[in-house]
């Protein structure tokens, strides 16, 4: 351990490189601010401790083999580190002095020898950033950056540095945290400057540079970097499982002994690794707005390949390193004998009778994991991320064909809850486009349904066994039919008498929904889906649709803002009182909440509008200057142009209007979901509207209760 060493110490004649076993850029806003705090808030006369900084100096025979470098090493003596860590501070450091760099430029009263402080900007990009070699402009040897030209080193010279001339790049989950600092260091260094002046600029350069103090260690030879990197956290970003594997992997590689793994294979192994690695994360932050979870990925990968088990959450990264991916298993020998070949005998023209068999039985022994073992898994991993993403975004993925896109995003929509990792090994093992994706997906989609939305099941309800099949589904031991039997069996509990299709909870759900003076079926978590799947089976029959998609069509899970109550719950005008007069407040709140009575919006509502007739609920309606202040059903969704012209009378909404288009959106839950409901009578106490019947000529009677 050496003593406390300024950021000019750090960088004075060293080039530093991250691993490849190391992890990209996972900083994000606490830690950005926390590091913004630190700096600005610093007093000039003292000193800021950072941390240790843990290094290793690079092998002559790693180094020797790098271009970019190399001259700098042999011609100016520089001296390679890989960071064992600390490169998230360090990563964080060269963003912001990039930043403090093209704010300086941006607020110079001259575009010539802008500097900061006593160093010019050239001179700061040398000690910390970049050293171009004279006369070749085209070699840039970067001090801080990565071991192997992956998508965070692209992202990192092109996007961070401005390195001119970039191609076209993979984007990560990394790569968006390194945009994210720099946006966050040049909209915060901007408003500083405008506040404070420029000289705010050359005030936090010096306490970067003079006032955080590192404790460097240096590692020797005989420190295993692996190990350590793995018991080594970063400020207040921990390892990811997955990141924590990556390490290990890499690791296993270099145990094997030459006499049973040559040196090719191992290197061969290592960068298949890495690559794998590369493409899970761009897998994983492909959508940058909603990036996926490292370990998410990484469980339900588990889940798929090996045998599951519900100990604890933590079960699949303790087997993973600690008994499937331990060292243990690398010096673990198993004998293996040439007895298990099957003896071949080869053809020749010469017969000799008197040759001797002088063959020997050759025993060896070979690692209890082989590395082919190794290299099988991480294929698997690389190819799940795919299906893994295809699952989430089924609209951008060319995994999956236009039918299985649709039925994915009902999926989702339903909520998937564990059946992800059978999805994804489904999406595996069949063909894009085939009838097999198509119908497991349409089956687990009917019994999340049916179990959880309608009959309220425990949210873990048969999950060991959904785990399994996802298991079985990926090695052929079991096949999509044998999936299929197995969700039809398990949804028997939810009918009547566990054989009819009547579904027999359901009743009692939406009954506590309307308990207690409730919202009825306005509470129920499914409704908006369903009342979305009634909208596209409108749109199937009629054209384009006219919901711009469900992330518009819901909005908010509590407030429902995209459900309208066509009979308002505040019925104050005059229209809703002579309609509706007759009917007790028990009834009317019957009638407010009950199916029928609800319809999704394409655009939200003026909450002052709601209460108005229906007739000028259909129509435009304009402000005293002619503006638009909301749009009429008639101009709104395929549902809202039916409610719109329903019935004879369009103008009128009544409770048999309500009861109608209850019974007409039940028995679409019927064809739709494969189910029933009951008869008249039953769908009637359904709807809470029992008060309500049929007399012979059609007309709604109201009946005492």
């Amino acid at each position: 351990m050496k003593d406390l060493q300024s950021l000019d110490d750090v960088f004075n004649k060293k080039i530093f490189r991250i691993p490849d076993y190391q992890r990209g850029y996972a900083w994000g806003t606490k830690q950005l601010v926390e590091f913004w705090d630190d700096l600005i808030s610093l007093d000039d006369e003292r000193f800021h401790y950072t941390g240790v900084l843990s290094i290793k100096a690079v092998p002559d025979e790693v180094w020797k083999n790098w271009n970019d470098e190399l001259w700098l090493i042999q011609e100016r003596r520089f001296k390679p580190y890989f960071i064992v860590d600390g490169q998230q501070r360090l990563t964080t450091i060269a963003i912001f002095l990039q930043c403090l760099m093209e704010t300086a430029q941006i607020n110079a009263e001259s575009s010539d020898d802008i500097e900061i402080g006593t160093f010019s900007l050239q001179r700061i990009v040398e000690d910390f950033i970049v050293v171009i070699k004279p006369r070749n402009d085209a070699i840039r040897t970067y001090k801080f950056g990565y071991e192997v030209d992956n998508p965070s080193f692209e992202f990192l010279r092109h996007r961070i540095f401005n390195e001119p001339n970039p191609a076209t790049m993979q984007e990560t989950f990394y790569t968006l945290n390194l945009e994210n600092a720099k946006t966050f260091f040049k909209e915060n260094l901007s408003v500083s400057v405008k506040e404070h002046g420029i000289g705010f600029v050359e005030a936090v350069f010096r306490k970067l540079t003079q006032q955080f103090l590192f404790n460097v260690y240096e590692l020797d030879d005989n420190f295993d970097v692996y190990v350590a990197f793995e018991t080594m956290n970063n400020r207040g970003k921990p390892l990811s499982d997955l990141e924590l594997l990556k390490n290990r992997l890499i690791y296993l590689t270099t145990l094997y002994p030459s006499s049973e793994v040559g040196d090719d294979d191992k290197e061969n192994a290592r960068d298949n690794i890495n690559k794998t690695w590369g493409e899970i994360y761009n897998q994983l932050g492909r959508n940058k707005k909603s990036p996926l979870n490292d370990d998410d990925f990484l469980r339900a990968h588990w889940i798929m390949y090996f045998k599951y088990s519900r100990r604890n959450g933590q079960d699949y990264i303790r087997f993973l390193l600690d008994e499937h991916f331990s060292p243990k298993n690398i010096f673990e020998k198993l004998e293996v004998s040439t007895a298990q070949l099957e003896d071949y005998e080869e053809l020749t023209d010469e017969l000799d009778d008197d040759d001797e068999d002088t063959s020997e039985l050759v025993i060896t022994q070979e690692s209890k994991l082989r590395l082919d073992e190794i290299n099988r898994y991480v294929a698997s991993l690389k190819e799940a991320s795919r299906y893994w993403y295809a699952s989430f975004f089924p609209a951008k993925a060319n995994e999956l064909s236009e039918s299985e896109k649709v039925l994915m995003d009902r999926l989702n929509r339903v909520k998937i809850g564990y059946f992800r990792p059978l999805v994804m090994a489904a999406l595996i093992k069949y063909p894009h486009g085939s009838t097999m994706r198509s119908q497991i997906l349409r089956h687990i989609e009917r019994f999340i349904f049916i179990a959880f939305r309608m009959s309220r099941f425990q949210s873990n309800y048969r999950s060991s066994v959904y785990y399994r099949a996802a298991r079985s589904i990926y090695f052929d031991e079991m096949n999509v039919n044998e999936v299929v039997a197995e969700l039809e069996k398990d949804l028997q509990s939810a009918f009547v008498d566990g054989e009819s299709s009547q579904v027999a909870a359901f009743n009692t759900t939406i009954s506590q929904k309307f308990a207690s003076n409730g919202p009825g079926f306005y509470g129920w978590n499914a409704l908006n889906y369903v009342l979305y799947e009634y909208e596209e089976s409108l749109r199937e029959s009629r054209g384009q649709p006219k919901i711009a998609g469900w992330q518009h069509f819901i909005r908010n899970d509590r407030d429902k803002v995209s459900i309208e109550h066509i009979f308002p719950q505040t019925p104050n005008d005059d229209y809703w009182k002579v309609r509706f007069y007759a009917f007790t407040p028990e009834q009317r709140k019957c009638l407010n909440g009950t199916l029928g009575n609800l319809l999704p919006l394409s655009s939200s509502i003026n909450s002052s509008l709601q209460n108005d007739a229906f007739p000028l609920k259909k129509d435009v309606k304009l402000d005293a200057s002619g503006k638009v202040i909301r749009n009429g059903y008639r101009n709104g969704s395929y549902s809202e142009l039916e409610v719109a012209n329903w019935g004879d009378e369009p103008n009128e909404w009544d409770a048999k209007k309500i009861k109608e288009r209850g019974m007409k959106l039940l028995a679409f839950m019927e064809s739709r979901w494969q189910i029933s409901l009951g008869n008249e009578k039953e769908k009637l106490s359904l709807l809470h509207l029992g008060f309500l019947s049929e007399t012979k000529d059609t007309e709604v009677e109201i009946t005492a209760e």
